[in-house]
């Protein structure tokens, strides 16, 4: 091998071991390993281990709440709810959470799961994070999945940088909730239910799809669009995820 060759592999090997040792920051990843949403966060952590790979950062999965502590969060820079419902979680990673978000300790990205809000498999509501999706609670969703058109209604805000005015989610449940979180968030996107492919009964009017509560000193963003694996062939969910954790993450 020609003495360049080797001394650029040295320099190749030693800058990956650099960005392994000193990632831009930190993510903890939170996920249900089952259910039904098992094949999306499949994907999402092929998708994500190689946007993390490529952009010099790090995430650790935890399929439960079990580990969540306020010495735990203080690691993460970034706190993203991959697919987990606000429900079962365990007293000191609700007290702990509640600090991280209220405090500003680190960002939040919330997807799908995260407004299942009410009482489900024998658990109260949490009416804090009830209160910080906007006060609402879950009321029903599309089961047999319909394709719709999303309209970006904040193009100024940096999640949507690089997306068009509107894009379209081939395949999802659309949620609906007891009221509109508008009044208490910041709406970044809503669902046009007009353009349900094929049309459902099930509608809400004013539908927000994508979200942030400016109240809390966290960056945060919640996402609605979060079911299928095909997702991830969607150029304008990737460039939203995206955006999203270099935006959530950063100070």
């Amino acid at each position: 091998m020609k003495k360049a060759s080797i001394i650029f592999l040295l320099f190749a090997s030693t800058l990956l071991s650099c960005h392994a040792q000193n990632p831009r920051f930190k993510v903890l990843a939170l996920y249900e390993n089952g259910g039904h949403h098992v094949a999306y966060s499949a994907v999402g952590k092929i998708w994500l281990n190689k946007l993390a790979a490529d952009s010099n950062f790090t995430i650790d999965y935890i399929t439960n709440t079990n580990t969540i502590n306020d010495s735990t969060l203080a690691n993460y820079q970034l706190f993203i709810q991959l697919d987990y419902a606000p429900y079962a979680w365990t007293p000191a990673a609700v007290a702990a959470f509640q600090k991280y978000i209220e405090e500003g300790r680190g960002g939040w990205i919330g997807f799908h799961h995260a407004t299942l809000l009410g009482e489900f498999d024998g658990y109260p509501m949490w009416q804090w994070f009830s209160d910080f999706m906007g006060g609402i609670r879950w009321k029903a969703y599309i089961a047999t999945f319909v394709s719709a058109t999303v309209h970006v209604e904040d193009k100024t805000y940096p999640v949507m940088k690089g997306l068009a005015d509107t894009f379209t989610i081939s395949k999802e449940e659309w949620y609906t909730y007891d009221k509109s979180p508008r009044p208490n968030v910041h709406v970044i996107a809503s669902v046009d239910e007009s353009s349900y492919n094929p049309d459902s009964k099930i509608k809400m009017g004013d539908h927000p799809v994508i979200w942030t509560n400016e109240k809390m000193k966290a960056r945060n963003v919640y996402i609605f669009m979060g079911h299928a694996p095909e997702l991830f062939d969607n150029s304008s969910y990737t460039t939203l995820f995206r955006n999203a954790i270099f935006w959530a993450a950063a100070k």
